[in-house]
This record gives C-alpha cells, structure tokens and sequence, in this order.
C-alpha cells in the first residue's frame, strides 16, 4: 500500500473533531499548536477556546498586558512560550502590518516559532510542502520503515525527517502533515499500539521484526531534580502579601509569595534567617500554620513545596519586593499552578 494515500484515507476517515481543525486562520493555527507543545489534546481544547475568545486576532494578542497572557495561560507551564507569544504577535503587528506570514521561512522570523511551528503553519494554512515532525511523526516513521537510529539523535532524526519529507504529497501537504500525526496520536500509539486496526500491517517491518515495542529508540534521558520550597505566606487581615517573579525562572512574570528554595529538606525553624536575609523580615512574626508538603513535578524538576502562614502584625512595610492585594483577589492574578493547588486546599 502506498503509505502517503493510506494515512490520507484513514484520517479522513477516522480523525477527531478538533476546533483549530476548522480554520486555515494561522494565528488560529499558531495558538493550537503552541498549546499542543504544553499538553494533552482533552486539555488543549479548553485553553484554545479560551485564548481564543480573550485574544480572537493576532492584533488583540499584541495589544494585551503580559499580565493578562500569563493570567490566561495559567496551568500550562513553561511561561516563556506564552511570553514569546506575547512578542511574536507584536511582530506580526509591527513587522507585518498585522497579517500573519504566509510562508516557512518568514514565520521563522517570529519569536519562539521553530521549524515545526513553522512547517505547521506553513503547510496547514498555505499548501507550502513542508514536513512536520513531531513526537508522533517520529514514533510511526521509525516502525513502519524500521529506523533504529536513536530518534533523539540528530543522525535518527535527519534521517526521519528524510523519510518523512519523501512521502509529503504536493498537492495536499497540510492533510498528509495531520494525518500522520493523528495516526500516531491514536493508532501507532507509544504504549500498546493498536496494531490490529493498523492499515500497514503488511508493511510495517517494526511488526515484521517484532520491534514494535523497542522503536523508536532513545538514548538520552530526562535528569530531574529535587528542589524543596517554602513559601511564606504572610497574612493581614483578609489582604495577604505577594511578589512578581522577575529574574530568569520557569514562572518568570508569574505571581507567588515569597519563598526560599533548598537543596534538601529543611527544618521549618532554620528557614526563617534566610527570609530575613531575602526580604528583609522582621521579627516577631507569628506562625499560624504550616502546610503539608505539596509535590509538583515539571520536566527537569521535582519540587516539594510547604507554605508556612504567618502574620507579619504591623511590620510588613519593612520587606522588599512584596505587593499587598486581598487574598480573594489573587485568583486575578497569573499564578503557577502549585499556588493555585495550595490555594484551593485552603477553600476546601
């Protein structure tokens, strides 16, 4: 069977109903993507609606506050592609007069658009012959063609994206480009693939081989690491104390409370000096409560994180960086999804 014509024809057949599947809007195209970079499809589709009906153009993207973006994006993690969002639509605005590029190499020009975002809008919105390797694309090329090249290794996955780049149709590059990625998405999955409704069952020489569950092959592995947080979350009344993070982190532009991070586990009592020392606390503060510990865990990090609740009484003037705002306020604010977390334990 020819591989291009029977991956067309079971997507047309079998794909899911998507709404970024609707439009050939590229910005429309650019914020489902991105999305798709962070999460789950049954996920994405929830944040798609919703950027989508706070920014509906490229032109109310850029004219929001980077406040409002990372507010929007809360719970989707790595903030700076929502930040390069944020600059890449005030490109679009500035640079090309507010209409989205129409082709690979100018959409490369944008902020924190790469050649697979690039490649997607290109050939999804413009017809321009692009392949578009993805996890996905990864996963089916090598089993069907029995690529056992570390995938992971620019040598696996040239050799991938030459595979890939041959079988692209001409005439309908966006639909092939969708169709082998939803393939992958629900058939040629990475565990248990249904390989009893594969339509290359013949053809595909990781089943021939019995390598079905060996390729793709990887050799790099993620290192994650331990971090402990402690939060102080300083109490006044029904107003409670917060900061902006500012310097190069993960939630840089996001809001929490202040907090010092440790290597290890620490008691609660040798936290206190290095409060002092960050944010100038004082003393006599008054402990009211200390959390549990909360585990969050991110790609490159595990974190174990405890909020320790205390009133400040009538020194809090005295501490550097931190913002006074009503406690049922702070959901107004971009926060990460572990203060959102603690948060919610509080209401329950």
């Amino acid at each position: 069977m020819d591989i291009s014509s029977g991956l067309i024809n079971w997507y047309r057949k079998s794909y899911r109903e998507l709404p970024w599947r609707n439009t050939r809007d590229p910005y429309k195209i650019w914020l489902s993507e991105v999305i798709l970079q962070q999460t789950r499809v049954a996920q994405g589709v929830g944040y798609y609606y919703r950027l989508t009906e706070l920014f509906p153009d490229v032109k109310a993207l850029a004219a929001a506050s980077e406040d409002q973006l990372l507010r929007a994006w809360q719970g989707l993690g790595y903030y700076s592609r929502a930040r390069n969002l944020h600059i890449a639509a005030r490109e679009v605005v500035n640079r090309f007069n507010g209409r989205f590029p129409d082709n690979y190499y100018d959409l490369l020009q944008l902020k924190g658009v790469g050649p697979y975002t690039a490649a997607a809008i290109a050939s999804f919105c413009f017809d321009e012959k692009r392949v578009v390797v993805d996890g996905n694309v990864l996963r089916v090329i090598s089993r069907i063609f029995g690529v056992e090249a570390p995938v992971d290794q620019p040598s696996g996955k040239k050799k991938i994206e030459k595979i890939a780049g041959e079988l692209v149709p001409g005439n309908t590059p966006g639909l092939f480009n969708q169709a082998i990625m939803e393939f992958g998405a629900l058939v040629c999955t990475p565990q248990k693939p249904a390989c009893d409704e594969c339509p290359f069952t013949i053809e595909c020489i990781a089943r021939q081989k019995d390598l079905v569950e060996v390729l793709p092959v990887k050799v790099k592995k993620t290192v994650v690491k331990n971090v402990w947080m402690y939060y102080l979350v300083l109490k006044n009344g029904s107003d409670v104390f917060i900061r902006k993070r500012s310097h190069s982190s993960i939630w840089k532009g996001l809001y929490d409370f202040p907090s010092v991070d440790s290597e290890y586990r620490q008691d609660i009592s040798k936290v206190f000096p290095a409060f002092a020392e960050k944010y100038g606390l004082p003393t006599g503060v008054f402990i009211e409560k200390i959390s549990s510990e909360f585990v969050h865990i991110l790609s490159h990090r595990k974190i174990y994180a405890c909020f320790i609740e205390a009133d400040p009484g009538k020194n809090w003037k005295k501490m550097e960086g931190l913002t006074k705002v009503r406690l049922s306020d702070l959901g107004q604010y971009g926060i990460p999804r572990l203060i959102e977390r603690y948060l919610e334990t509080r209401e329950a």
